[in-house]
Formats: C-alpha cells, sequence, structure tokens
C-alpha cells in the first residue's frame, strides 16, 4: 500500500517513511501470489493465526470471525492480483464483552493481519478512551481528537468504552465533537485507518442508536463470550507458566474454588481478575518466604505457589458470609 493520498481534517501530509516504503515493498511481493499458500507464506499471517489459538484460552466464535475475516482479505488480495476488480474492504470493527476477555489482544493481532496483508502501512496499535479524544473546553476537542488519529494513522485505532464519547444528558459536552471527526475520516481514509469500538454489549447498542452514522461505518460486529471456570483456570496455569512460578500439591485445586466464589462476586473481570488475583497470590508467597529469613530457599520454594497463599485471600471468607449471614 502506498502513502495516503489525503490528510486529517486540520493537519498537513506527512512526507513518506522509510517504514512506510519497506510495507509497500512486502505488499508488492504479495501482488505475485496465485494461491492461498502463496499469500499466507509470504505474509506469515498463519503464523499469527496460529499464535492466537496457542496463545489465548477459548474464545472460540472469536477465533472464527477473525479466520473469516483473514480469508476474505487473502481472497480479495488472490481477486486483484488475477486483474479482478476488488474494492476496499470496510475493515472497522466493534468488540463487544465484559471486561478481561481479551478483546485489545485480539485487536493486537488483528492490527498485524492487516499490516502483513498489506491492507494497513504500519500494523501498530493505538489504544485510546474517551479522556484521550475529548477536550475540557470549546476548542479543544478537535486538537485532541486529532492528534489520536495522527498518532493511529496507518494502523488500528481503538477505543476502549468507545460509548462515553456521546453524552446526550451534559449539554455542554464535546463528545459529538470527536465523533464526527472520526467519521469522516472513518470513511474518507479506511484504506489507512481502521477503528475498533470496544465496550459492554448494551452499551455499545445504545450509543450506535443515538449515532447511526458510526453503526453504518462498522462492518464487523465481534461478541467476546464471559471465559469459562475451566478456561480461567487454564488462563492461571499459562500466566504462571510465564512468571516462572507454579502451583504446588493441593493450590490448583484451591485456586479453582477460589474462581468459583470470585465469578460470583462483583467487579469480576475475566482474565483481568485472574491476573490480579495471581498478582496478590504472589505477594502473600512472598511475605510467607520473608518471614523466614535465615533458611537458604531453594527453585521450589521461589517458584511454587502453595494452598495457604491461595486460601488468605478474602474471598473465601466474603464466601463464608454469604452462607452464613
Amino acid at each position: 500500500m502506498s502513502g495516503p493520498l489525503y490528510s486529517i481534517p486540520g493537519t498537513t501530509q506527512p512526507a513518506p517513511t522509510a517504514q512506510a516504503e519497506a510495507a509497500a515493498t512486502a505488499t508488492d511481493e504479495l501482488k505475485e501470489a496465485r494461491t492461498i499458500s502463496e499469500v499466507l507464506a509470504r505474509s506469515q499471517v498463519g503464523g499469527v493465526m496460529d499464535e492466537l489459538d496457542r496463545d489465548l484460552v477459548g474464545l472460540v466464535p472469536v477465533k472464527s470471525r477473525i479466520r473469516d475475516i483473514a480469508a476474505l482479505l487473502i481472497i480479495d488480495k488472490l481477486r486483484m492480483n488475477v486483474g479482478l476488480q476488488a474494492q476496499t474492504p470496510s475493515l472497522h470493527m466493534c468488540f463487544t464483552g465484559n471486561p478481561g476477555t481479551g478483546k485489545t489482544t485480539v485487536a493486537l493481532r488483528m492490527a498485524t493481519i492487516l499490516h502483513r496483508l498489506g491492507y494497513v502501512r504500519k500494523g501498530h496499535l493505538v489504544a485510546v478512551t474517551r479522556d484521550d479524544l475529548v477536550g475540557q473546553y470549546i476548542g479543544h476537542t478537535a486538537p485532541k481528537t486529532r492528534e489520536v488519529l495522527k498518532k493511529a494513522m496507518g494502523g488500528v485505532l481503538f477505543i476502549d468504552e468507545a460509548y462515553y464519547l456521546y453524552r446526550p444528558e451534559n449539554e455542554r459536552d464535546y463528545g459529538q465533537e470527536s465523533i464526527e471527526i472520526l467519521l469522516q475520516v472513518m470513511e474518507n481514509q479506511r484504506d489507512d485507518l481502521v477503528v475498533i469500538l470496544a465496550g459492554y454489549k448494551d452499551r455499545m447498542d445504545t450509543f450506535f442508536e443515538s449515532n447511526p452514522g458510526m453503526r453504518s461505518r462498522i462492518a464487523h460486529h465481534i461478541d467476546f463470550p464471559d471465559y469459562a471456570p475451566d478456561e480461567l483456570l487454564l488462563i492461571a496455569d499459562k500466566m504462571l507458566e510465564e512468571l516462572n512460578y507454579g502451583f504446588g500439591a493441593g493450590a490448583r485445586a484451591a485456586f479453582e474454588e477460589y474462581l468459583g466464589h470470585r465469578i460470583r462476586q462483583p467487579q469480576f473481570a475475566n482474565a483481568r481478575s485472574v491476573r490480579n488475583a495471581l498478582d496478590r497470590i504472589r505477594l502473600r508467597q512472598a511475605s510467607r518466604l520473608f518471614a523466614d529469613r535465615d533458611r537458604e530457599l531453594t527453585r521450589d520454594d521461589l517458584t511454587t505457589i502453595l494452598p495457604a497463599d491461595i486460601r488468605a485471600s478474602r474471598v473465601f471468607e466474603l464466601a463464608a458470609q454469604q452462607r452464613n449471614p
């Protein structure tokens, strides 16, 4: 893909970069491909899809949709290579689901896929919220939004909790100004920027009802389900392994019991809550080891999580109170 022939509203066009020229060279190599295998090999998209399956637990419907999108892009690439007319597809997306269900991680993988297939120049992801886009006073919002768009151009802009951009109950809110700039860029510059909106499904539905122009620009709606308890346990195993820790005898069963209680308590955030729980468990393990200062600590001592490190959590106390109010 060549550099853009346009500019963000209110900004000047940047000069082509070495990174953009390298991306154009990679795209030129894909023009010679005639089979799906050749596209996969030259773009290395197959490796990204394999990483998605290997690194992310569960999310079967999400992975299926990402594969469908990748298949469409690859087939469109082959159509163009043999001279068939192929319009650049609209790739703006909406990811809905509860916190900690992998939306940002999948967005990162999606950015890589789009870059390797030549649909964006850089393949980076810029993650923002309302505070990064909307100003506090008149004349502040447009420059903030344009600056974010400038950073994201050539890649993917991920707007978390996008519904907070629109606050109709506040007449002096400037979120609508940011939405109007986003709409213009999403339509006119969609071959150099992909926007992914994310948030709770019910709130995103309300947001789209109030902003039909935004809904019409979103081509792919992907819902991220909550993780099942056994999937959360596998996520914990992966997280601990990455940190060179492991469950000792009885500890995995204790953590499974912990999850059973935590899921039913307020503000549970799927994998994010698992990560936070493991951080606190490691803290209690460190405190336990620190109490015996003269003992020589072995590798097993330093890497093993014991049941006591888990059962000291207040989650068990709260669960007992709920059973016996």
